[in-house]
């Protein structure tokens, strides 16, 4: 990942970086390996995060329909 800073905007440059971590889970990932977690926490999580998705996925293509 590559951030071009035009003009000495330093905010600006900052401000797309995050975005783009954040759009790419690197933040949520971080937040999440920071301390051990258990399998069976890390499997509900899993199905949790799974079923989100899917919901997404289905909200998403009625909509086009």
């Amino acid at each position: 990942m590559e951030i071009k800073v035009y003009g000495n905007q330093l905010e600006k440059a900052l401000k797309i970086l995050k975005r783009q971590l954040s759009k790419e889970g690197l933040l949520k990932e971080l937040k999440r390996r920071r301390f051990y977690e258990k399998p069976s926490v890390k499997r509900k999580r899993k199905q949790k995060e799974a079923r989100k998705k899917r919901l997404k996925s289905v909200r998403q293509n009625n909509g086009f329909r």
